[in-house]
C-alpha cells in the first residue's frame, strides 16, 4: 500500500471515502426550503431527493461488490467518485425538480461505491478485534462530516444558492479521485478464476443470504440505520418548518447530535482495544436507542417538546448508534471473508433501502406541525433493531461458537 494500512492517514482516507453519502445528504439539509422555493414546490417534495439518493446508493453496490472481488477495490472506488462528481455538476445545473431528482439517483450510485469498498478493504486487511477497531475509527471519521456539513451547507447558502452546494460536492468527488489515484494501493487478493458471470454473482449473494449470522447482523445494522435516517430526514422539517430555526441554527443542532455518534463510535473503539466483547456495547447501544426513541415518541404524542430536552434525548439516541453500527457491520462482514465485496454490497443495499423507505415515509407523513412522523419511525426502527439482535443474531452467533467447541473433541 502506498499509504500504510496501520497509519492514521489510511484510516482518515477510509473515513473520508465512507463520508461521501454524508456529504451528499447533510450539506443539503439546510437548503431544502430554499430549493423548494426555487422550483415552486413544497419542501417535503424536495425531501424526495434524499430518498432517491439512497435508492441509487442502495442498488449500485450490488454490482460494485462482486466487481471489486473480481477486478479490485481501487478501480471501483475511483469510478464511484467520478460518478459522484459528475452528478454534482448535473444537480447544480438542474432547471427542474425532476432533473434534480434523476441526478440525485446517479449521485447516490456514485456514493455507494465508497461505503461498499471501504467495508471490503477493512475486511481484506484486518481481522477480529483489529477489524472492529478500524470500523469504529472509520465511523468516528465519518461522523466528523455530519458535524460540519449542515453548517457548511448553510454558509454556502448564504454565499450563493443551493446550486453552489452541489458544485462543492462535485469538487469533493474530484479531489477524492486525485487522492486515491496517488495514495491508495490494491487491498484485494484477486483470483483470476473468479469470474463476474451472473451465476457467480448470484452464488455469492446466495451464500450471504443463507448465512444466519450474516443476515441477522445485516438486519440489525439496517434497522438501526433506518432509525438514524428517520432523524436525518425529519429533523430539518421539524426544526426549521415547525420550530422556526434558521438554517445555520439547525446546522449547529445537527452538529451537536452528530458529535454524539462520533463519541459512541470512539468509545466502542477503545473498548475493542481493551478486548471487551462486542456484544456488551452492542446490547447496551440497542437498549439505549430503543428507550430514547420511545421517550421521544411519548413526548410527541403528549405534545410536550421542550427544545433542550429534545436535543438531549436525540444526542443519547445518536450516541447509541455509534455503539451499534461498528459492531453490527463487523458481525455481518466477519463470517464470509472470501466474498467480502458481495457481503458489503448486500449490507449496503439492505441498509440504504431501509433508509430510503423510512426517509420517504417521514417526509410523506409529515403533518407540518409536529415531529410525529420522525419520532414514530425512529421508535419502530429502534425496536426492530433490538428484536433482530435478540431473536436472530445472538442465537445464530451462539450456534457458530458452539460448533467449533463440539468439533474440538477431547484433548
Amino acid at each position: 500500500m502506498r499509504i500504510p494500512p496501520a497509519s492514521v492517514a489510511f484510516t482518515l482516507l477510509l473515513g473520508f471515502l465512507v463520508s461521501l453519502p454524508a456529504f451528499g445528504i447533510d450539506m443539503n439539509l439546510p437548503a431544502l426550503t430554499a430549493t423548494a422555493a426555487s422550483f415552486g414546490v413544497m419542501p417535503s417534495r424536495v425531501g424526495l431527493a434524499m430518498s432517491l439518493f439512497m435508492v441509487g446508493f442502495a442498488v449500485a453496490p450490488l454490482v460494485y461488490g462482486p466487481a471489486s472481488d473480481r477486478y479490485g477495490r481501487k478501480p471501483i472506488v475511483l469510478f464511484g467518485c467520478m460518478l459522484f462528481a459528475i452528478a454534482g455538476v448535473g444537480c447544480a445545473a438542474s432547471r427542474s425538480l425532476l432533473v434534480l431528482l434523476l441526478w440525485r439517483i446517479v449521485q447516490g450510485a456514485g456514493a455507494g461505491a465508497s461505503v461498499t469498498i471501504v467495508l471490503a478493504i477493512i475486511r481484506d486487511l484486518f481481522e477480529g478485534q483489529a477489524a472492529r477497531t478500524r470500523f469504529s475509527y472509520v465511523a468516528v471519521a465519518t461522523m466528523t462530516v455530519p458535524m460540519i456539513a449542515p453548517t457548511v451547507g448553510a454558509a454556502l447558502l448564504e454565499l450563493g444558492s443551493w446550486r453552489l452546494i452541489y458544485g462543492v460536492l462535485a469538487g469533493v468527488g474530484f479531489l477524492l479521485m486525485l487522492v486515491i489515484s496517488l495514495g491508495f494501493g490494491e487491498s484485494a487478493r484477486l483470483d483470476p478464476a473468479n469470474r463476474l458471470a451472473p451465476t457467480a454473482v448470484l452464488r455469492s449473494y446466495r451464500r450471504a443470504l443463507t448465512h444466519p449470522a450474516c443476515v441477522a447482523y445485516v438486519l440489525v445494522n439496517a434497522t438501526a440505520f433506518g432509525a438514524l435516517f428517520a432523524y436525518v430526514s425529519g429533523s430539518p422539517l421539524f426544526f426549521i418548518n415547525v420550530l422556526g430555526l434558521k438554517p445555520n441554527q439547525y446546522g449547529l443542532v445537527f452538529a451537536a447530535t452528530s458529535l454524539s455518534i462520533m463519541l459512541g463510535a470512539f468509545i466502542n473503539g477503545r473498548l475493542s482495544m481493551r478486548n471487551v466483547r462486542h456484544d456488551i456495547p452492542l446490547t447496551g447501544g440497542l437498549l439505549l436507542a430503543a428507550a430514547s426513541a420511545m421517550a421521544l415518541l411519548t413526548m410527541t404524542l403528549a405534545d410536550w417538546m421542550p427544545f433542550g430536552i429534545i436535543i438531549g434525548i436525540l444526542a443519547i439516541n445518536n450516541f447509541a448508534f455509534g455503539l451499534i453500527a461498528p459492531n453490527a457491520m463487523q458481525g455481518a462482514m466477519h463470517p464470509l471473508p472470501k466474498i467480502a465485496g458481495a457481503v458489503s454490497a448486500m449490507t449496503g443495499f439492505v441498509q440504504m433501502m431501509v433508509a430510503a423507505i423510512v426517509s420517504g415515509l417521514v417526509t410523506t407523513l409529515f403533518d407540518g406541525r409536529s415531529a410525529l412522523s420522525m419520532t414514530l419511525l425512529m421508535a419502530v426502527c429502534s425496536l426492530l433493531a433490538l428484536a433482530s439482535y435478540l431473536v436472530l443474531a445472538r442465537p445464530a452467533e451462539s450456534e457458530i461458537e458452539e460448533k467449533p467447541a463440539a468439533n474440538a473433541g477431547p484433548c
